[in-house]
């Protein structure tokens, strides 16, 4: 992986864990946990939306949307364990 390509997965990890705070009230990582959250949520996105037959699109806008989803699935499966 090119440094190109790492800084580009940092800043939708990064904007993506940000949009997921904020569509998922009471989150807030700070930086370093919103990159975190954003590319586990772009993993989770990844596998998700190909096996249910969806595709967004190719390009940066696809790649945000599909890691903010993904990262508000994380953070509500988060949610779920920590009231259990």
């Amino acid at each position: 992986m090119g440094i190109e390509a790492l800084l580009i997965t940092l800043i939708i990890g990064a904007i993506a864990g940000w949009l997921a705070g904020l569509i998922v009230k009471g989150y807030g990582y700070g930086l370093l946990g919103n990159i975190v959250v954003g590319i586990v949520g772009a993993f989770i996105g990844s596998l998700l939306f190909p096996y249910a037959g969806i595709s967004l699109g190719g390009g940066i806008a696809g790649a945000i949307i599909s890691a903010t989803i993904g990262a508000v699935i994380l953070l509500f499966l988060i949610r779920l364990i920590k009231r259990a």
